[in-house]
């Protein structure tokens, strides 16, 4: 298989107080906090695209547009799915969609890069 759109993951959790806006420092409420729904949907990309990237890449996230649209309480449980939707070269661009239940608890759009990893580690060496 290769890196091509259509590809899907999903992540799944039950919201627990360590994934709230109180634990994350970005907010004094209770509920699924914006970072952690953010750092879901690009480990829902991640693992779209797992095993099938080429030997010695990996991909980085570029770009993110994120609507956090409702509040999930601890309890929840919150499916993401990340899709494939544009491959532009090395640019690999991503649908997210946050459910819980029935109700869209976030959409957005990520981009990731793919680079080869020696490279992009030795850039950080200097």
């Amino acid at each position: 298989m290769t890196v091509a759109p259509g590809l899907r993951a999903e992540v799944q959790i039950t919201v627990e107080a360590s994934d709230t806006a109180i634990a994350v420092g970005s907010g004094d409420v209770p509920v699924l906090g914006t970072p952690r729904l953010l750092a879901l949907a690009e480990q829902a990309t991640v693992r779209a695209v797992e095993g099938l990237l080429p030997p010695g890449t990996t991909s980085v996230g570029t770009s993110v547009a994120l609507e956090h649209r409702a509040a999930s309480p601890i309890g929840a449980t919150v499916d993401v799915t990340a899709e494939l939707i544009d491959v532009d070269g090395r640019r690999l661009v991503f649908t997210v969609t946050a459910l819980d239940g029935d109700t869209v608890a976030g959409t957005g759009r990520i981009e990731r890069l793919v680079v080869d990893r020696d490279r992009f580690l030795a850039r950080l060496a200097r």
